[in-house]
Order: structure tokens, then C-alpha cells, then sequence
């Protein structure tokens, strides 16, 4: 265990590490305002870290709901509680989403107005799961986990 936190921290001293998480907290903001511009509401207005949580109730939607929605085309977020939140923490009124994932794949910010828009469209009932999911599966090939 010693010998992987010492890892760990050289890692996290080397300046490709800090590039990295210099561009995870970009892609959060750049999600967030795109999220914002489609007329979701952050709970904190925005970010200044790799997470984001939105209140989906101006959606019609429960956080759990929503989660569902998402995972149908590809997209991992968690249900999570929002302050004050009426529903329980099995049903909850918020999405967690986080960029680390996105930014190890190499996306950067015009990756993240892409997703928020994949996003949008997969909140809305009527759209074709299909076909979101198609963009989604074409968005993970241009940046593999693996080259």
C-alpha cells in the first residue's frame, strides 16, 4: 500500500499529470455552460472542479429517471441528492456527471458542448434512443480508452 500512494504521488508530481487535470476542470466548465445554455439548472451555477450536478426537476424528471435515460444511451451518470432535495436518496432530484473519464479518452471542450447537447436530447423522451446512442458509440471510437 506504501509503495502505491509513493507511486501515486510521483505521478501526480510530474507535469503531464497537472496538464491532465488542468483539462479535466476546463472540460467540467465547458459541459457545465453548455448544460446551462440548454436551460439546465446547476445547483452551484457551475464548477470548479471535475463534477457537476444538475437539478433535472425542470425536466420532468427524477434523478433516477434521468439516470436511466442516460444509461440507455451510453452515458454513466449517478442519481444523486441536490440540496433541500424533496426525493429521497433512492429516487433523488439531481445527476452527478464527471469529466475525468471524458478527458482520459482525450476530449476536450468542443467534445463537451458535443455531450451536452447528447445529453439534452437523451433527457427528452422523444427523441430516438437509436440514434443518440449511435453518436455516442461514434464519439467513444474517435477517442478510444486504448490507442
Amino acid at each position: 500500500v506504501i509503495a502505491a500512494k509513493a507511486v501515486s504521488f510521483g505521478e501526480a508530481l510530474k507535469d503531464e499529470f497537472k496538464e491532465y487535470q488542468k483539462q479535466v476542470v476546463k472540460n467540467a466548465k465547458a459541459l457545465a455552460e453548455e448544460l446551462k445554455e440548454r436551460g439546465f439548472r446547476l445547483v452551484s451555477g457551475g464548477t470548479d472542479n471535475h463534477l457537476i450536478l444538475l437539478d433535472v426537476r425542470n425536466r420532468g424528471l427524477t434523478g433516477k429517471r434521468a439516470e436511466e435515460l442516460l444509461e440507455q444511451v451510453n452515458v454513466t451518470t449517478n442519481k444523486n441528492t441536490i440540496p433541500f432535495d424533496p426525493e429521497s436518496p433512492f429516487i433523488t432530484s439531481g445527476i452527478r456527471i464527471g469529466t475525468p473519464a471524458l478527458t482520459t479518452r482525450g476530449m476536450k471542450e468542443e467534445e463537451m458542448k458535443m455531450i451536452g447537447e447528447i445529453m439534452d436530447l437523451a433527457l427528452d423522451k422523444k427523441n430516438d434512443r437509436e440514434e443518440i446512442r449511435s453518436r455516442v458509440l461514434e464519439l467513444c471510437q474517435e477517442f478510444p480508452l486504448y490507442k
